[in-house]
């Protein structure tokens, strides 16, 4: 219904030519189409917008190179059920596939379902094949997209709700699989201004705390923005007292720069893994028109109180610094990563277990080990250029049966210290373990302990040390 009215025209819409460059910067749009969802992996970003009829997605070493890009087109359906109106593609991958999530209909919009498509291998590329209707309950629901939490995945879409005729609620269920829900699912109140739509919902993992950011108003006018809900690691999402409305929208309308209507985003990390970025459509007029959407990104910051922060919309044509690690804008300090699986540069013994159970591992696989009062450690041998300051960080999958307390040994030039951590929470991504100097040489510089007097299985992944 939102969509509908002007949806081809926009379809149709070309990305304008990109004006000359300067060196190591990059300018919005990066695409002609609205609802992007964007990622980067093994060396290229990953965008997919509304396209209507197919889902395609745009590939490029670097940002920039996005916007010239050509679409590589990755599903088609012939099934007239559910082949059209297809709308706000969500890019994510899980174990050692990809899954892209979408909204489509038979032409009539009330008829709107949630839909997930898998790949045959481990390429965002595909080829992809048709895996379910998710979160079905019989009635009208779009822009569904998975979120982890607590090591648990759980799905948030739109439907109609609060005796709203349109996409005004946005409901959460947990998943059983990447491509299915399971138990009850649970209506989240959700503020945001106008009140005719709460859409697009998509998870931000932040310092102890998610961060849900969705989108309110209808699209067409120049008033949809971004709001947000948040709620501690360790809280049951499917509980809505557990969640915090945080007050006012974060990301609106910046008419002295000419963008109006931001919203419907996804977030990705730089090349790097330093820093945060958004992906978002917006327009420059501010007419009630769903024509003109196009496909922006910017880099995020974080408050002092571990909050997001978007910053405001930049103008179409604003020379930006692309993300940190891109090869327009390479990074300029020493960093290596050490995965368990990463040869000679990883040792434990057979006590050690191998698993491959959690979504959210680096690589192929992790360790594992039962806590005991003994010296048994993982390490981690890192090639330090020169005696300095290097940050050291983890990655390690989060479940309820993992370390209450798992010891993190770093050799410093003063001797060891040791960062415990709860690996039941914030799992999934790079963890800062700390700041340290670290003397020059190829050694073991980082332990994963198992002498330990928390609970549950000490897990040892991926370690990263970066200079400062």
């Amino acid at each position: 219904m939102r969509r509908l009215a002007l949806l081809f025209l926009t379809l149709v819409l070309l990305v304008p030519a990109a004006p000359a460059l300067a060196a190591g910067t990059f300018t919005n749009p990066l695409n002609g189409s609205a609802d992007p969802t964007l990622t980067y992996v093994n060396g290229n970003y990953y965008l997919a917008t509304t396209l209507g009829d197919r889902i395609g997605i745009w590939k490029s070493p670097t940002l920039a190179g996005l916007a010239g890009a050509g679409e590589h087109t990755v599903w088609r359906d012939s099934d007239p059920s559910r082949n059209q109106q297809m709308w706000a593609p969500g890019l994510y991958r899980f174990g050692q596939r990809w899954y892209v999530y979408y909204t489509a209909s038979n032409g009539v919009d009330a008829n709107h379902r949630t839909y997930v498509i898998e790949s045959d291998g481990d390429d965002p590329l595909g080829p992809y094949h048709f895996k379910a209707r998710i979160a079905d309950h019989g009635e009208y629901a779009i822009d569904g997209e998975p979120f982890v939490h607590n090591g648990q995945m759980y799905f948030a879409w739109s439907g109609p709700g609060r005796g709203m005729g349109g996409p005004a609620q946005i409901y959460l269920q947990r998943m059983d699989t990447p491509w299915s829900t399971t138990g009850s699912r649970m209506a989240l109140p959700a503020g945001g201004g106008c009140t005719e739509v709460r859409e697009g919902a998509v998870g931000l993992r932040g310092s102890g705390r998610l961060f849900l950011v969705y989108s309110t108003c209808d699209t067409g006018k120049p008033d949809y923005q971004l709001w947000m809900k948040s709620i501690a690691d360790g809280a049951d999402p499917l509980v809505a007292g557990n969640w915090v409305q945080h007050a006012g929208p974060v990301f609106w309308r910046n008419d002295a720069a000419g963008v109006f209507g931001p919203g419907h985003n996804g977030f990705f990390k730089s090349p790097d893994g330093t820093e945060d970025w958004i992906v978002y459509h917006g327009k420059t007029t501010s007419a009630y028109t769903y024509a003109g959407r196009t496909t922006r990104a910017q880099k995020i910051t974080w408050n002092g109180d571990g909050t997001p922060n978007f910053g405001r919309p930049y103008a179409v044509g604003t020379a930006l610094t692309p993300p940190s690690g891109d090869p327009d804008n390479p990074s300029t300090a020493w960093s290596a990563i050490v995965d368990n699986t990463t040869e000679g540069r990883f040792t434990a013994s057979a006590n050690w277990g191998v698993s491959s159970y959690s979504v959210q591992r680096y690589g192929a696989d992790y360790r594992f080990a039962d806590p005991v009062s003994a010296s048994d450690a993982a390490w981690y041998k890192f090639a330090i250029p020169q005696t300095g300051t290097y940050r050291v960080d983890a990655w390690w999958p989060s479940l309820t049966g993992y370390s209450t307390k798992a010891p993190y040994v770093i050799v410093t030039a003063s001797g060891n210290q040791t960062v415990n951590v709860d690996q039941r929470f914030n799992g999934g991504a790079w963890r800062t373990l700390g700041t340290f100097t670290l003397t020059a040489g190829d050694e073991n510089k980082v332990a994963v302990s198992r002498w330990t007097n928390g609970t549950g299985l000490v897990i040892a992944d991926a370690i990263r040390i970066t200079r400062v």
